[in-house]
């Protein structure tokens, strides 16, 4: 597929982002990398360059400088997009909408208008389960009302899609899906390539993985008095590399079709905070410690996705279970018990 021009991965250097430009060379794509390293580093592409056998073409800037994006257009023949880049904490949106607004909503208009400058119509947008707000029936399918988020980060991503909804009406010829993951953990099976987030994590599964090697002292588990089986939020846990390979079936899908479409990637499961503890005693054998603290800001007690419209249109289903998700997130913390950062 090579032939075909590029995929440019903006965020690539991310979580999600590693892991999927991994998957899609393996598929056979070229990509090419843009990451402002916010919040990820540049051995996330060191580590996929030595998975694949492959020298990927990595840009190290803020997408809000369009110049140099524009340079990137112009050094590479893009194809298609999959933007990840974004800023991703919902508690420090709730203290800081500002900068989660400028920066998440301005990076995807500035692609948009650069991708226009040079005729390129293939957009695979990171949405998030958030855009649901709090729900009005579960799971989630994508029927579901969107729009009444409880955190500025949830409504910027259900602001970047509406800004691509109204780009699609007006540009009929181009191509959108929209991707609304629910959550994502684990880690490569290599051990080399996993979650390694700037400072005290903000998602669950990295904060359990950092107290299971001896880098936090105790799970901070955020409110116990919601209304769910053992008092603790309750999420779609999704495998990293489940999620990565549903964004090749969205390429697949979106070279056969014109318009804009949303698709849930998840499970179709739900654990607590609880049980997703209790799973990651059962992969590192030990017990970890945890304290019980107040909620935090913009948290829902539960929400879980119907995945059926992925496997219907895509082909895609995720077939890791909670087992595998925290075997592997494991193997990477112990094979890097201090991320990236001693390398």
């Amino acid at each position: 597929m090579s032939d075909k021009g590029s995929v440019l991965v903006t965020g690539g250097a991310g979580f999600v982002g590693s892991h999927t430009t991994v998957e899609l060379i393996q598929a056979g794509y070229s990509v090419v990398v843009i990451d402002s390293l916010i919040n990820s580093r540049k051995e996330s592409i060191a580590r996929a360059e030595e998975i694949t056998g492959t020298k990927i073409p990595a840009y190290y800037f803020d997408i809000l400088e369009k110049e140099k994006l524009q340079q990137v257009f112009e050094k590479h023949r893009i194809n298609s997009v999959i933007h990840f880049a974004s800023l991703k904490a919902v508690g420090v949106s709730v203290h800081t909408p500002l900068i989660y607004y400028k920066n998440n909503l301005g990076i995807t208009i500035n692609l948009l208008e650069v991708m226009r400058e040079n005729g390129v119509k293939k957009f695979i947008f990171s949405s998030s389960a958030t855009v649901y707000g709090d729900p009005h029936y579960l799971p989630f399918d994508e029927k579901h009302p969107v729009g009444n988020c409880t955190n500025p980060y949830g409504k910027s991503k259900f602001f970047n899609e509406e800004i691509l909804r109204d780009f699609s009406l007006a540009n009929p010829d181009w191509k959108f899906i929209l991707l609304r993951y629910f959550n994502p953990v684990g880690a490569h099976k290599s051990g080399r390539l996993g979650e390694d987030p700037m400072g005290i994590p903000n998602n669950l599964t990295p904060y359990i993985a950092q107290v299971a090697v001896g880098r936090l002292p105790y799970v901070r588990v955020l409110g116990n008095d919601y209304d769910t089986r053992d008092g603790t939020g309750v999420r779609d846990y999704l495998h990293v590399v489940d999620l990565a390979v549903g964004h090749i079936a969205a390429l697949e899908k979106v070279e056969k079709m014109n318009g804009c479409m949303a698709i849930n990637l998840g499970t179709g499961k739900n654990h607590s905070v609880l049980e997703m503890v209790a799973a990651f005693e059962k992969a590192c054998g030990k017990k970890i410690p945890y304290k019980l603290e107040a909620r935090r800001d913009g948290d829902l007690p539960t929400f879980y996705a119907n995945p059926s419209l992925a496997e219907s249109e895509l082909g895609w289903k995720a077939i890791r279970g909670v087992d595998d998700m925290c075997a592997d997130m494991w193997k990477f913390q112990q094979m890097n018990p201090n991320g990236y950062a001693e390398n």
